[in-house]
């Protein structure tokens, strides 16, 4: 036990990054789904993630092979051969995504100071799109997280052969597409916001917390993509960038369009 908690104390002082990110996910999931569901969601995320990456580098599945290199190990903490660190991101990028698709697919008025919810809660239009969301951070991080033996994050992890995505093969978006399928799924479970709901106070304002939390992560990963002077990568993260700003505003004003236009029932 004692190992472990240094292990744990090492990978905080390697990766503080990632529990910072973690600290704003428990904010504003605190507020969104309550503080008790926002804690379960931490070791059932970690869990499938854990499992899927667990898989992948013995099996292929779902991401493809790949192989981690434990060039930290004994300086940060691993849980059989994978980093925990890694998997603990999904729990945050996860949220973070679907609470982004969450705030798109809902109307604030600022006259009420409410927001409210336009989609139902299990929709599978919600899974697909907080999937897509989710896969598109990684179409960010993925290649940048690759080049790190060039910054910070160090080399943690190689493929056997180089994908055609700036080094990454497509296997792994669709793996990242199925596995966020699951968390987002789980998210909808545990989501107590049902098809119309008034949210007051604090709380409304609270949900800005997980957009604000992916766009952090994209600017965090794309800022370190142009310290290490990768062009065509930056190029092609704006890119990718502008047109989720683009469609996530149409979705917004399109959401807000119909809900002004048919009041649902609850509406004060």
């Amino acid at each position: 036990m004692v190992e472990i908690a240094e292990l744990l104390i090492g990978t905080f002082k390697l990766r503080p990054y990632v529990f910072v990110f973690l600290t704003v996910y428990f904010i504003g999931a605190s507020y969104h789904l309550g503080i008790k569901r926002a804690l379960f969601y931490v070791p059932c995320g970690y869990f499938i993630a854990w499992l899927s990456e667990f898989s992948s580098i013995h099996t292929g599945v779902p991401y493809g092979m790949y192989r981690y290199i434990e060039a930290t190990k004994g300086r940060e903490l691993w849980v059989f051969g994978v980093p925990f660190m890694d998997s603990l991101s999904y729990v945050f990028l996860s949220y973070a995504a679907y609470s982004l698709v969450r705030f798109a697919s809902g109307c604030f008025v600022p006259k009420n100071r409410c927001w409210y919810s336009t989609w139902p809660g299990t929709s599978v239009l919600i899974t697909i799109y907080g999937s897509c969301c989710f896969v598109f951070l990684d179409l960010i991080i993925d290649p940048v997280a690759l080049r790190g033996d060039r910054w910070f994050l160090g080399k943690i992890y190689e493929y056997p052969c180089e994908g055609v995505y700036f080094g990454v093969p497509m296997s792994n978006f669709a793996g990242w597409f199925l596995v966020g399928s699951v968390l987002v799924r789980i998210l909808q479970s545990l989501d107590p916001l049902e098809s119309v709901v008034k949210i007051e106070g604090v709380r409304s304002y609270a949900l800005l917390t997980g957009p604000l939390l992916y766009f952090s992560v994209l600017a965090f990963n794309i800022a370190v993509t142009a310290w290490l002077g990768e062009k065509l990568l930056l190029v092609v993260d704006l890119i990718l960038v502008l047109l989720l700003i683009f469609f996530l505003v149409f979705s917004v004003l399109t959401t807000r369009r119909a809900f002004l236009a048919v009041p649902p029932a609850g509406k004060p």
